[in-house]
């Protein structure tokens, strides 16, 4: 066993899996990283610039595009530098900011979801004091609320993490995740293990109880509604219904990927299952958004049609 003070790098041994076919995998990796960025910043640009979508609802949306951009910076161009790279190497110090940047991504993205589901429990069950309960000040302070508690939560936590040092140096994934580098540690775990625990309640339980509990809410007022009403409700609540889901699949196949043993599932699938909360709650957000609200539809369009008639002039004159 190394001395602890030796270990300052680890690798990632699960690029091996993906050795034989590296440049397939670099050229689809790269081609989602652009894709995810790319339609994370249509969907901002196009909240931004249209005064008609500067309602809290957007402004959610808007925070949930970020953090989307911010998970993928967290993860891809590592894996598109290590795909290309023969160590699959990667620093203590890039391991711990990229754990740090991961987790908290995953719990902001929680906590963004819970307070879009409040929002739309507010707009549904109190439609006639909605601008009241959602006033400019308060959805600013939801905002912030999203950002800051994520990163204090985790935090506090990940303090314990800084303080190890580490007897090994494979790392069974694709990138670094905290569970599996605190595996590494010299000394014992249990009282980190038991403050993860506490730390998952605040971070994911919690989340997700306000939102059951909008929705159960939602579906009290449904159940006594309209037609009309009941399918105005559905078209609201749709896209945020389908993005707690994916989001929430994925986070629950990193679990099953980490916590228990998978070794007969192939490398592969489970290469897959631990970059799934990662890489497809980013891409299809601003899809699900895109597509199922007219608004946001309507502008995108626009968009596109006002950048098309501005490059055809130049077209012509070239």
């Amino acid at each position: 066993m190394e001395n602890g003070s030796v270990v300052m790098s680890f690798i990632l041994m699960h690029f091996s899996e993906l050795e034989d076919h590296r440049y397939v995998y670099f050229a689809s990796f790269l081609l989602l990283y652009i894709l995810m960025v790319l339609s994370n910043i249509i969907l901002i640009s196009v909240i931004y610039i249209e005064p008609g979508l500067h309602e809290p609802m957007y402004f959610f949306m808007c925070n949930l595009a970020v953090n989307g951009i911010y998970g993928s910076i967290s993860l891809l161009p590592s894996v598109l530098g290590n795909l290309m790279s023969h160590t699959y190497e990667i620093s203590l110090t890039y391991c711990l900011l990229q754990i740090f940047c991961i987790h908290t991504y995953a719990i902001v993205e929680f906590t963004i979801l819970a307070v879009m589901g409040y929002d739309r429990y507010v707009a549904i069950c109190h439609p006639l004091h909605y601008h009241q309960l959602m006033s400019h000040r308060k959805v600013c302070t939801l905002i912030a609320l999203s950002w800051f508690y994520p990163y204090i939560i985790f935090g506090l936590y990940f303090i314990l993490t800084l303080q190890r040092t580490f007897c090994d140096r494979i790392i069974e994934k694709v990138y670094c995740v905290n569970f599996e580098l605190v595996k590494l540690s010299c000394f014992e775990t249990t009282f980190q293990s038991k403050v993860g625990f506490v730390v998952t309640i605040f971070g994911i339980v919690l989340q997700l109880l306000m939102i059951l509990f909008s929705y159960v809410q939602i579906l009290r007022i449904c159940l006594y509604a309209s037609k009309e009403s009941q399918t105005k409700a559905l078209k609201t609540c749709t896209p945020h219904l389908l993005s707690v889901i994916n989001y929430t699949i994925g986070c629950y196949l990193e679990i099953i990927s980490s916590r228990f043993n998978m070794n007969h599932v192939p490398y592969k699938a489970r290469i897959f299952l631990s970059i799934y909360f990662l890489i497809f709650p980013p891409l299809f957000n601003p899809v699900i958004y895109g597509i199922s609200i007219q608004a946001i539809r309507v502008q995108i369009f626009k968009l596109f049609i006002t950048c098309k008639n501005k490059l055809t002039p130049l077209q012509v004159m070239m």
